[in-house]
């Protein structure tokens, strides 16, 4: 219902897909990056739909009531349980609850927001690094770029399990991006410094 509604708009704006999808992208962890704006997630959700991806996005069931409920799974919200499968064990972390996901299905692409909040954040959340080591699927590093208007997925990384290398690399890639609100936007400065920064501002 809402994905006819976002692709308009995305439209609308002027805004045009990357038509070409590395291999893998149909079954990894989904990066979307920069978030800086209440814009970047319709025109993220109208990308992939266009590019026919299947993405969906964890969500805490505690959230899973009408309408919201409704709203959000008919956006492609997979409903998450942290809770421990035994009582007396520690509540479960979500890395073990995604990779659990991916262990479950034979193809899935979950959407990570990697800064975790619009505003500027110096260092990622990198979970989605360890789940995609621990499921065995690659990082495919998805972007949506406000000076070209473009959206779509750049390349795919298989992590190597050098976490320093890999992540470096992902920073590279979202250094030559352009967020809606540049001064909201920071790539991870553990691994590529603040200073290095090349996209147009």
């Amino acid at each position: 219902m809402f994905n006819w509604f976002f692709r308009l708009v995305f439209r609308l704006f002027g805004w045009k897909v990357d038509p070409n999808l590395p291999e893998g992208a149909h079954n990894s962890v989904m990066l979307a990056a920069p978030h800086t704006s209440n814009w970047d997630f319709p025109f993220t959700i109208a990308a992939f739909d266009i590019l026919n991806v299947a993405v969906r996005f964890t969500v805490k069931k505690e959230l899973n009531f009408f309408p919201l409920g409704w709203i959000l799974n008919s956006l492609g919200a997979i409903w998450v349980d942290r809770s421990p499968k035994k009582e007396g064990e520690k509540r479960r972390s979500m890395v073990d609850v995604m990779t659990e996901l991916f262990e479950d299905r034979d193809k899935l692409v979950v959407l990570v927001t990697p800064e975790g909040t619009r505003s500027k954040q110096t260092m990622w959340k990198t979970g989605f690094y360890h789940v995609a080591m621990n499921a065995n699927v690659p990082i495919a590093l998805g972007y949506i770029d406000f000076k070209t208007k473009i959206a779509g997925v750049g390349k795919v990384i298989y992590p190597s399990g050098n976490m320093e290398k890999d992540m470096r690399e992902i920073m590279e890639f979202y250094n030559t991006i352009n967020p809606k609100i540049p001064a909201n936007f920071s790539v991870d400065v553990r691994y590529f410094g603040e200073g290095e920064r090349v996209a147009a501002q």
